[in-house]
Parts: structure tokens; C-alpha cells; sequence
């Protein structure tokens, strides 16, 4: 039997290892093909060396408690490169001045009375509506619901603006009124249905600390050399036969029980299987005979953005922030979305004496900053960061990457969406398997998690 995996990001790789695992494992009469239309892998996982600093182009890091991408670093032999970030302050850009976020705010929902209370983030009127959090009913159990309408109800406007909204764009690059809850985090549902209170269903599930504990331990992880390295480090356990770069797919047709892909070279080949972890909008491309799949997986909207890495002397910057970075209130008036002090964040990132700044632009309504100049943005962005930080000249090094449709958005009913594509394509083109950023999760353990399943699923069948 022959299966192809279509995409080598992080999902295509997570699955074709997982895939050759099984292989070696079980003695199973299959092989497989990775196929990759760049000359490398990893898709938005991309890493710039220059000078002595590590840039990430896409993601930084991923979440430490996920286990899924740590695990298969351990597999590939990478766990002892894996680092975690330096934890430190951070803040909400509001107007012209960066608030802390309040001790004991999980994802902005306050859990500690009294930096909620003295933070100047909030109006009196606001905090008083937050607080109504304590004496609202539950929501009604069963219907999906927006993510900012949610938290609206529960906590008030002000809050979710200039707190949680910023803290959860950073994940999701999107519109949080029309973010699904079940799809993106359906734990505030359940807390809520639980405690009834969101406030205090949130303190009661925060670990308490003893004194003598130490220093709170970073909840990220990273590679000393950059994710690229992740990347390196699943391909070299790869069987370098099976892994095609630079292989433009064209088209995938159904022909009886097995599937016609045809390349963009001219070359076709017929597969038993297809995984496919290419962006949703390709693999809707790629089924092009099949108008209803095409018109599911073309509906699933998406969110350009841009990173802007700048490369300083840190005796450009004047003022030292105490801190990792921030977040932008939304209803502020910037063009950038957050800044990452990386250089603070991550020790690994910049050389001593230089300074690594990480900026994010692109949102709804404002995408349009994604495709000027590079003179545009870095212009945008200092003029931003000198409202708050005092910055001396322009960077020794930039490096900007434009992700166009890059940040799927899970918006309100996805998982009814992804039963009806799943269906679909079970009936129609069974051994067609879909994985990825835009189906069950945005994160690279997410994504890692998807691969690993969709293997199990295609030996299980």
C-alpha cells in the first residue's frame, strides 16, 4: 500500500514520522511519500541566523504543557536542547502607556482583588461590571457561541478590549466576537458551568504557590538553535527516498480505489492513500472536482500578518524596559499588534550587548500594512515603539516575513463545519485525510497531535 503526505510542515512531519514509526515497528507492507512544494521544510516554522541572533520567522515557541511536541523532540533525540523563556513582565499598550497585566490574570480573567483593582487599565465602571462575574447565571448549555461574546457577558466590554481581546489575538490573529468557544477554548465553558462564576471557578483551579518555591518556570519552549533545527532534527530521521522538495502538486482525482495526483512537472502517480496537511485553501484547490469539499474548506476564513524582527545595539534604546513585551489594546490606534522584547525573553536570541525586538501588524480591518514596503512597516513600527520607548536610529538588521492567509480563524459552529467535511470525505474520497493548523488546533503541539492521530487512524482503517 502506498500513502502520500501532502505538505512538509510541521503536521506532514509529525505524520510521515509517525507513519514510518508504525512501518518499522509492525513490519507493515506500506510505504510512503512526503511531498513539499518549497525547497524545505517546515513551512511557517522558518529560522534566520545573522550575527550571532537566532530569529524566528513564523512561531517562537510552543506551549511547554502540550506534551506532544516535547515528546517527539525527545524521539528525534533533541530533548536536551530544548529551553524554556525567561518569564518577566507583561504589559497592555493602552493609549500611550504600557499597564502590567494584573498579577493573577489568566488569560485575563482576574483571579487576585487587588492588582485587578489598582491596575489603570480599567475605569471604576469597569471593574464594578467585571465584578458582576460573581452573581451572573451560567450561560446555557449547548450552542456554540463567539469567544468576545462570551466574555462580555461574563465580565464587561472594557475588560475584554483591553485585556483579554489582546492576550487571545496574539494566538489567533482575529475577530474574538466571531471565534467559536467550543472550538478555541472550551475550558472557560466548563469552568463556568461548573463554578458558575468565571472568577471564581479560575482562582479555584490556580495552583497555589508556597514561599520557597522559586522563580515561576517559564511556560514556553524553544530549541537553543531555533526551531528550524526541530525541523532538521524530524527529517534526519526520515528515509531521505521518501521526502520530495521542491514537488508542486496539481491536482488529486479519484480513480476507482486508488487517487491520481498529478505535478506540476508533469509527472502522475497513484497513491492507496493521501494524508493531506497542506493550508486548507490548498487542499481545496487540489480537490478541485468535488465542488461541496471545495466550498467547505474555502470557508474557512484566514488572517494575514507580518513579523518584524529589527536588530539593535542596546545602546539605541535608551529607556530599558523591565519586562518581556506587550500587547496592544486594539481600540488604541497603533499598527502593530504586540512587541516581543526577544532578547529578554529568549538568551539564546541575541549576543550580549544587542538588543532583538519582535513586532507583529496585520489584524482585521488592518491587513493592509501586510504587503507595503519594508521601509512602510519598519517606519510604522518605530513610530509606534517610540511612543513608549526611546529608540535611536534605525535597526542594523531587519528581517520582515509576510504570512498572506496564514492565521486560520475558528469562528462560531467550526466543529460542525469539520463533522461535515470529515463525513464528506469519507464518502466520497475515502483514504483522503485531512490534518493541520486549520482544523484541530493552531499550535505547533496541536499540530504535531494531529499528525501522530491521523496516522493512527489511517493504519486503524
Amino acid at each position: 500500500m502506498k500513502t502520500a503526505i501532502i505538505g512538509g510542515g510541521i503536521t506532514g512531519l509529525s505524520a510521515a514520522y509517525y507513519l514510518q514509526k508504525e512501518i518499522m515497528a509492525n513490519q507493515l507492507d506500506m510505504e510512503y511519500h512526503l511531498f513539499e512544494k518549497e525547497p524545505q521544510l517546515g513551512g511557517k516554522i522558518q529560522t534566520d541566523y545573522y550575527n550571532g541572533f537566532v530569529i524566528e520567522k513564523g512561531p517562537d515557541s510552543f506551549l511547554a504543557r502540550k506534551e506532544s511536541a516535547s515528546r517527539l523532540a525527545k524521539e528525534v533525540g533533541m530533548e536536551h536542547e530544548l529551553i524554556a523563556n525567561n518569564t518577566g513582565q507583561a504589559y497592555i499598550l493602552k493609549d500611550q502607556h504600557l499597564h502590567p497585566i494584573p498579577e493573577g490574570a489568566v488569560m485575563g480573567i482576574p483571579t487576585k482583588l487587588g492588582p485587578f483593582l489598582t491596575t489603570g487599565l480599567f475605569s471604576i465602571t469597569g471593574k464594578l461590571r467585571a465584578a458582576a462575574d460573581l452573581l451572573l447565571p451560567r450561560s446555557k448549555a449547548g450552542a456554540d457561541q463567539g469567544l468576545g461574546i462570551f466574555f462580555r457577558r461574563r465580565l464587561g466590554s472594557e475588560v475584554v478590549d483591553h485585556l483579554i481581546d489582546p492576550l487571545l489575538s496574539g494566538i489567533y490573529a482575529g475577530n474574538i466576537d466571531r471565534l467559536s468557544l467550543q472550538a478555541t477554548f472550551p475550558q472557560f465553558f466548563e469552568v463556568e458551568q461548573r463554578y458558575r462564576s468565571l472568577i471564581l471557578g479560575m482562582r479555584a483551579a490556580r495552583p497555589s504557590v508556597r514561599p520557597g518555591q522559586g522563580q515561576k518556570k517559564g511556560g514556553f519552549l524553544t530549541f537553543t538553535k531555533g526551531l528550524q533545527s526541530f525541523v532538521d532534527g524530524i527529517e534526519n530521521h526520515l528515509d531521505e527516498d521518501a521526502v520530495h522538495k521542491n514537488k508542486s502538486l496539481k491536482k488529486i482525482s479519484r480513480e476507482q480505489d486508488q487517487y491520481r495526483l498529478e505535478f506540476a512537472d508533469g509527472q502522475t502517480q497513484w497513491f492507496d492513500k493521501v494524508i493531506m496537511t497542506s493550508p486548507h485553501h490548498v487542499t481545496a484547490a487540489l480537490l478541485e472536482d468535488d465542488p461541496e469539499v471545495q466550498e467547505q474548506l474555502s470557508s474557512i476564513s484566514a488572517t494575514s500578518v507580518a513579523t518584524v524582527a529589527m536588530a539593535f545595539d542596546e545602546s539605541q534604546i535608551s529607556n530599558d524596559m523591565d519586562g518581556t513585551g506587550f500587547v496592544v489594546s486594539k481600540k488604541s490606534g497603533y499598527t502593530i499588534t504586540a512587541c516581543t522584547w526577544t532578547h529578554r525573553k529568549w538568551t539564546h536570541a541575541a549576543p550580549e550587548g544587542k538588543a532583538l525586538l519582535r513586532c507583529y501588524v496585520g489584524k482585521p480591518g488592518g491587513e493592509d500594512i501586510v504587503d507595503k514596503s519594508d521601509d512602510v512597516i519598519i517606519k510604522a513600527v518605530l513610530e509606534d515603539l517610540n511612543q513608549i520607548m526611546r529608540i535611536e536610529g534605525r535597526p542594523e538588521y531587519h528581517q520582515i516575513t509576510r504570512w498572506h492567509h496564514a492565521m486560520p480563524q475558528y469562528e462560531v459552529e467550526h466543529y460542525k463545519k469539520m463533522e461535515m467535511i470529515n463525513n464528506h470525505l469519507k464518502k466520497e474520497f475515502p483514504g483522503v485525510y485531512t490534518a493541520g493548523a486549520a482544523f484541530e488546533g493552531i499550535g505547533l503541539p496541536d499540530c504535531v497531535a494531529q499528525g501522530e492521530q491521523v496516522v493512527q487512524q489511517l493504519i486503524n482503517e
